[in-house]
Order: structure tokens, then sequence, then C-alpha cells
């Protein structure tokens, strides 16, 4: 099932994260569907209380994530990285979304954002989402 899915994949994000990335790619499972891969460091490393994760994978038939605990030498510090763009069909769907995404904690921007066509949310990863519709 992978490679098929991942033959027909053009584009997917790719996220670091601060040795939450596990935590991370199954909540967007929830959100989104699709199957999860891990691959592990088997040796232990100062500062993780689990073995990080070299490489994470969801695939979903709407989007594809890839995910690291492994941070840069310089750092991973919030807002240095990318917003996902995420078309939805329908204002319910952007908010259901949004709602997940936040856990329901969602701020919408404005009074009027179903009027709006892009809204951004942060998620509860530090992760910024931009929903269109």
């Amino acid at each position: 099932m992978f490679v098929q899915d991942r033959a027909r994949a053009t584009s997917g994000i790719f996220i670091t994260f601060a040795g939450n990335c596990k935590k991370a790619l199954t909540s967007y499972q929830k959100c989104f569907g699709g199957f999860l891969y891990f691959e592990v460091l088997e040796a232990k490393l100062e500062g993780y209380t689990e073995a990080p994760i070299i490489s994470g994978s969801l695939i979903s038939s709407s989007v594809i994530i890839h995910g690291s605990d492994l941070v840069h030498d310089e750092g991973r510090e919030i807002g240095n990285y990318i917003a996902i763009f995420l078309s939805c069909k329908t204002i319910a769907d952007r908010k259901l979304l949004a709602e997940r995404l936040t856990g329901g904690m969602t701020m919408l921007p404005t009074k009027n954002w179903e009027n709006q066509t892009l809204i951004e949310i942060t998620d509860l990863f530090d992760v910024r989402w931009v929903l269109s519709i």
C-alpha cells in the first residue's frame, strides 16, 4: 500500500519537531486518516526521553506529511519554518479541520472568517496552517 500511495504523490511536507514527532504525526492521522510509518533511532540520545524518530511519514489521500525529531545544529525555533497550505471543499470542512488541528482550541481570525478565502491557524504543535476554500 505504501508504495502505491507514494508513487501517486507529487509533493509532501517535512516538519522538524522537537522530540514529539510520533505524537504529532499520530495526531495528524486522526485529522486526515492514512497510514503512519516510523524509522526510530535505536541509540539513546542526550535530551530525549524516548528513542527519537529519524524519519516519520503520514500518507493519506489528502496530505503527505514527513517529519523528524532530529534537529539541525542551529536548532528549531518557532516561526522559522513553513506554513502548510490546504484547500478545503467547504466552509464547514474548513471549520472542522481547524477544530481538529487545534484540539478544539482554535481562535478564528475575525468575526467574518467564513467570508475569507484564507484563514491561518496554529495547531497544538506550533505548526502554522493556511486553510482556503
